[in-house]
């Protein structure tokens, strides 16, 4: 029962922050994420020395309110001064966050809130407090991700179109009649509120992983968003169930395990995805030097066809000799538009088809468009 209790309570805390990372990626937010996840830690400090109490709901609302504070001060830096939007998350996020560490080493040794635990979590240790819900006993983490994972679904499915829009063209979604501005803060409140709930199990340093990974790995999948958050969210509960497992069989960190299977299956989309991976990619560029390879051959033998210098420029023997390929190269290339019946060979002189001429001049007249 333990175990499932910690399983669900990953899925749920990987569902949450996947749900919204998509938006923040294309927004390309990513930096401001991690600057959230470390700040928010600021208002839980704040929020405890007011009510001594490391379960109180006010820790939840306090680092939700730093968190908001974090991007308003991010922004306001980056308007109001020559600093890009980096230089101003490198400007704040360290500023809060040492202060909340400070707090922390100074006046709160004795209480359960360490350096260690807010950077890593323990999600084993974090579904130990229990609540009642109608009757019925069940762990504190998992009320509070299940519920912000509620509000993060039903934020996302009613304003889905004002995400998309303020997303991707700011100045269509003020013509549209709402306020594009508005519709951000919402999104980043959201955030802290799901980065604090995450907060507990996983630390603050992991949440970008959970928050992040998945959704960098739908975008290199699809580039439709309904399909990217079905993908994220999907990515982020399939990791937590295989580094859960991972971690229970060798003894690891649980939330360490997950992040670094989210970071093994992005590299593996990045590797091996059909259309736009590492392997793709290699195998379309060594088709694209072999296609280069071929017209430029086919060209050759187009412009020197029954003129005087044929016999020397296309026989077989000496065109290499123009060409300057090298011989194994050559060998292929040759190979290559015979079986493509692009050419024959007669006498020792190659010989362009009809059905090559007319797909040489196609390809080139392509490529000078």
């Amino acid at each position: 029962m333990r175990q499932l209790e910690i399983l669900l309570a990953v899925s749920l805390v990987s569902a949450a922050c996947s749900l919204l990372g998509p938006f923040l990626i294309l927004r390309k937010m990513s930096m401001m994420i991690d600057s959230i996840t470390h700040t928010i830690l600021l208002g839980i400090v704040i929020a405890f020395f007011i009510t001594k109490d490391l379960t109180s709901p006010l820790l939840i609302v306090g680092a939700g309110l730093v968190g908001i504070f974090t991007v308003f001060l991010t922004e306001l830096i980056n308007q109001k001064t020559t600093l890009h939007e980096d230089s101003s998350i490198g400007l704040v996020f360290p500023f809060l966050f040492s202060i909340a560490i400070i707090l922390i080493s100074k006046f709160l040794r004795g209480v359960h809130l360490d350096v260690d635990s807010v950077l890593v979590g323990e999600v084993a240790f974090s579904i130990i407090p229990r609540i009642e819900f109608f009757g019925y006993e069940m762990s504190k983490v998992i009320f509070i991700m299940a519920v912000i994972f509620i509000i993060d679904l039903v934020f996302v499915g009613v304003f889905f179109k004002e995400l998309k829009i303020s997303t991707f063209d700011k100045n269509l979604s003020i013509i549209s009649g709402f306020t594009p501005v508005v519709i951000y803060y919402a999104l980043m409140s959201l955030v802290s509120v799901t980065t604090v709930g995450a907060f507990n199990a996983v630390g603050s340093i992991l949440v970008i992983s959970y928050m992040v990974v998945p959704s960098a790995t739908a975008y290199l999948l699809t580039h439709d968003l309904k399909k990217m958050i079905f993908i994220s969210v999907f990515i982020g509960v399939l990791s937590s169930v295989l580094g859960f497992y991972a971690a229970y069989l060798y003894d690891l960190s649980i939330a360490g395990t997950i992040a670094v299977i989210n970071g093994m299956i992005f590299f593996l989309v990045f590797i091996f995805e059909p259309r736009n991976g590492i392997i793709r990619k290699i195998i379309n560029e060594k088709r694209k030097r072999n296609e280069f390879a071929e017209v430029t051959m086919m060209l050759h033998l187009i412009n020197h066809e029954n003129t005087d210098r044929e016999c020397t420029e296309c026989n077989i023997q000496k065109i290499n000799e123009h060409l300057c390929y090298a011989k194994n190269k050559f060998e292929k290339v040759l190979k290559d538009i015979l079986n493509k019946d692009f050419v024959y060979i007669e006498n020792d002189i190659i010989k362009v088809t009809e059905n090559g001429r007319k797909k040489t001049l196609s390809k080139f007249n392509e490529w000078m468009k």
